[in-house]
């Protein structure tokens, strides 16, 4: 097997939230670990909230590390200073949710794609600005619409230039941050496919960070379940849509719709709201909204054990712990 592209150790991030005589700390990621290989998507869900944007961002070094590592293609990006850090940046690189937000509203559309070749591969304007049409053309778009700005494009074409922009550089990674879900369905299915035959081309790594779970499912060969900034389940998709372990990702996946009626999950309804992060619950975080809760859950965390092949819950009671359908 081989070595992993992305390793993610036991990141933490703390905001500091209120003045110095109130301050509040609020733990939006908390002691997480997975790894991303070559060529693979891994996607991370859970509710609003949960910490999966946030570990996105730590990825990109857009936010500093409280706690922990993360290892990129063998190195240490915790530890890399603003020149190498700078340099290093071509091989991750961002879609996220809203394109018109992250695109130069006075740019040609060709230009912002063009501008990162200039800049790292220190190549000359018109070499760039033909790359950049060729990479229009990759993402379903013409070479004319180079001449373009932003706000002449819908939603969807939008995201498909935050594409083409995030692939100029040729990147080994691309963190996708709600990269569809500010679009129709029908757009949305297609930039998932645009997205699969990019990777079935340049074997780039995503990691997809959604709510949607139906998406997640299409797209990703391992999903990550977030709760309360902890990963509370990882798996190989199909077992982990198929047969979930932690009472929370049921719950979760519950609510999917399925298209055949005769094979639908029961909806779960989970009670209580999710617990503040500046005061999480003792123990397990998911204890106050668990209907299978016991006294040891209120008391100590459960750590994020394997409970089948390449399938990892955390949860003291995982057999036990089990709704029915």
């Amino acid at each position: 097997m081989s070595a992993p592209l992305l390793q993610v150790e036991g990141i933490k991030k703390v905001f500091s939230v209120g003045g110095s005589l109130h301050k509040t700390l609020i733990h939006a990621v908390n002691g997480i670990s997975f790894t991303v290989a070559p060529g693979e998507t891994l996607g991370i869900v859970g509710e609003s909230g949960c910490g999966k944007s946030t570990v996105g961002r730590l990825i990109l070094r857009l936010m500093e590390l409280t706690e922990g590592e993360i290892y990129f293609d063998g190195r240490s990006l915790s530890g890399m200073k603003s020149r190498e850090l700078n340099s290093f940046r071509r091989h991750l690189q961002c879609v996220f949710q809203d394109p018109y937000a992250s695109l130069n509203p006075r740019m040609p559309v060709g230009r912002a794609i063009a501008e990162p070749m200039v800049v790292h591969d220190k190549i000359r304007w018109k070499e760039a600005l033909e790359r950049a049409g060729e990479l229009l053309v990759t993402v379903g778009l013409s070479r004319e619409s180079a001449a373009l700005y932003p706000h002449e494009f819908s939603g969807g074409q939008r995201q498909r230039i935050a594409i083409a922009r995030a692939l100029a550089l040729k990147p080994k990674l691309i963190v996708a941050d709600e990269a569809v879900s500010a679009l129709d369905v029908s757009i949305q299915a297609q930039i998932v496919n645009l997205l699969t035959e990019l990777q079935a081309k340049t074997n780039v790594s995503y990691l997809f960070i959604s709510h949607n779970l139906s998406i997640v499912r299409h797209i990703s060969d391992r999903v990550a379940v977030m709760y309360l900034g902890k990963i509370v389940e990882l798996a190989d998709k199909n077992p982990l849509y198929d047969s979930p372990r932690h009472p929370y990702t049921q719950a979760l996946l519950s609510s999917v719709p399925e298209p055949d009626a005769e094979h639908s999950r029961e909806r779960i309804i989970l009670q209580g709201e999710v617990p503040n992060a500046a005061r999480p619950p003792s123990g397990c975080a998911f204890h106050p909204r668990c209907p299978f809760v016991r006294d040891k859950c209120r008391a100590e965390e459960p750590r994020l054990r394997e409970v089948g092949a390449r399938h990892y819950a955390s949860c003291h009671f995982i057999e036990e712990a089990q709704y029915t359908n």
